[in-house]
């Protein structure tokens, strides 16, 4: 008698392989994006309260408070579509 053998399709293994390598590098991508963003807008909120200008503080803290906002919504909508 004969037996069949089902041997793994290789480009299916190379196509999920690819999409799982490809999720952890975008998951690593927002990350460091994340990251570096939020730590970009820290820097400028504290540059701009070294000036010890109030309006200058105020308008500074107003925009770093909008990158900080933006960013995470970014990378939240990014991580929901590449998951």
């Amino acid at each position: 008698m004969a037996t069949t053998q089902t041997k793994a399709n290789p480009v299916s293994d190379f196509t999920e392989k690819a999409t799982a390598n490809s999720k952890k590098a975008s998951a690593a991508y927002l990350d460091s994006y994340e990251k570096t963003a939020l730590t970009l807008a820290d820097s400028y909120e504290k540059a701009a309260a070294s000036t010890k200008v109030d309006w200058l503080e105020t308008v500074a803290s107003a925009q770093a408070g909008f990158a900080r906002e933006v960013t995470k919504a970014y990378t939240a909508a990014a991580r929901d579509i590449v998951a």
